[in-house]
């Protein structure tokens, strides 16, 4: 699979399929105790550790030609955090798991609303009919919002036990 320069863009932001290069990026983001407090089992601490996530996030790409993606600041090209959707199966029922994660450094300027309404509004237009879900714990206020803000709304029909705790499901369903 060829690799992108830009899958989807906003005034802020541009995402694209990760690459070897966002490595060390990827660590920094994905081995902050922040960043994974409410989903502890998602923390790396070794690049070999982040190679193999983003072997993975490529591997969604090229069976489906999106996923999850790397997200970089317009305007000085810093990677601060990866968005996206990735094919799985909630219930039995098949969804697209709307995935959004920064680095403080980048929290409270709007960037994970910005990047997962572009997502959002990619997978209404590319992939119509389908359920995009944010997969939420219940003490995450700050991920709730992000889904609410993109018009997602609480859906406890497709509520699942995660690897960390019980995800709170917020969809795109009509209800």
């Amino acid at each position: 699979m060829s690799v992108p320069s830009e899958w989807q863009a906003t005034t802020r932001l541009s995402l694209r399929p990760p690459t070897p290069v966002d490595a060390p990026a990827v660590l920094r983001i994905l081995s902050d105790d922040s960043v994974v407090r409410y989903n502890p089992s998602d923390r790396v601490e070794e690049l070999s550790e982040v190679e193999a996530v983003l072997q993975r996030w490529l591997e969604h790409w090229s069976h489906h030609d999106f996923g999850n993606c790397c997200v970089f600041e317009r305007e000085t090209g810093r990677l601060i955090g990866n968005c996206g959707v990735r094919r799985m199966t909630v219930h039995a029922a098949p969804v697209l798991n709307l995935m959004y994660r920064f680095h403080p450094s980048a929290w409270g300027r709007g960037y994970a609303t910005e990047a997962a309404l572009a997502v959002l509004d990619w997978a209404s237009r590319s992939l119509p009919g389908e359920i995009v879900l944010a997969r939420v714990r219940p003490e995450n206020a700050a991920s709730q919002a992000v889904a609410r803000r993109i018009g997602l709304r609480r859906d406890p029909l497709f509520d699942d036990q995660g690897k960390d705790g019980l995800d709170w499901a917020f969809t795109n369903r009509p209800q």
